[in-house]
């Protein structure tokens, strides 16, 4: 029963949420109240904003020191795909912000004690694997182009990448293949976490009401998506150092558009995350 709770919640009958028709002033709206968030408790939000780039920078760091450097731009651009999971403890500051509670960087921790825990780590490890997928199927469209020898060094990967026939079908698709799984994760994540957090409805309720979302607003969840990209593009660039800021922001710019996307519960439905 323990795992069917997991993909189904706590009833005996899946509750499925109301998913409401939202346009880009929802969006405008969801990021606005991030940034709100942030500036209302940055010194919190960057201790914990600390956690991306030191993460990136290791990896960044690894990928040269086992010569791998053709997955440095796969590992850099897979934040899109595991972000969703990350940004749980900022849901919850949001979470607690919104309801007029106090506020510490400790609170983020406080998921560990909802009951929707187990579901949420589902999920996080799902995204995990396509993470990892993702590595792969980059690693493979390199050595298929490029053979298996590493490049030699940093200037002879730009070289190999900017310059050739082959850089030039790997960009385009290696973008191609990293859309698609950016859309998956898109479609069965945007608002699955902060709804597992807020009600105990289980894995598989929260996945079909996100992808639920995204086809009933395919223009406005697509341009989310760009935005979410664009952010983090900027914020890896500066060696990782600006997710920092950014993946707080969007952490709780999600947590917005959440309760934009979703109807609010019935008083039953609702239960605390601590």
């Amino acid at each position: 029963m323990a795992h069917f709770h997991i993909v189904a919640g706590a009833g005996e009958v899946p509750a499925h949420p109301v998913v409401r028709r939202i346009t880009p002033a929802d969006l405008k709206e969801a990021l606005a109240r991030g940034f709100d968030d942030f500036w209302a408790m940055p010194s919190h939000l960057v201790f914990l904003g600390l956690i991306y780039p030191v993460v990136g920078v290791c990896l960044a760091a690894l990928t040269f020191s086992n010569n791998a450097l053709p997955l440095l731009y796969p590992l850099a651009s897979g934040f899109a795909l595991v972000g969703p999971f990350a940004g749980v403890g900022l849901y919850e500051i949001s979470r607690r912000r919104e309801l007029g509670l106090s506020v510490s960087w400790q609170d983020a921790f406080d998921v560990l004690k909802s009951p929707s825990i187990p579901s949420i780590v589902a999920l996080g490890v799902l995204l995990l694997v396509i993470f990892l997928v993702w590595l792969t199927t980059a690693r493979l469209l390199y050595e298929s182009l490029f053979g298996y020898a590493a490049p030699a060094s940093y200037a002879h990967f730009m070289n190999q990448v900017l310059t050739t026939p082959q850089g030039m079908r790997l960009i385009l698709v290696g973008n191609a293949l990293g859309f698609v799984f950016a859309g998956v994760v898109l479609s069965i994540s945007v608002i699955s976490f902060p709804l597992m957090l807020d009600r105990d409805v289980g894995v598989a309720v929260a996945v079909y009401t996100s992808i639920k979302a995204v086809v009933m607003n395919p223009i406005t969840m697509a341009l989310w998506g760009l935005i979410v990209a664009a952010m983090l593009l900027v914020g890896s660039i500066p060696l990782f150092v600006g997710l920092a800021i950014v993946m707080p922001v969007l952490g709780h710019a999600t947590w917005h558009l959440y309760r934009r996307v979703i109807e609010p519960p019935h008083p039953e439905e609702a239960h605390p995350a601590a």
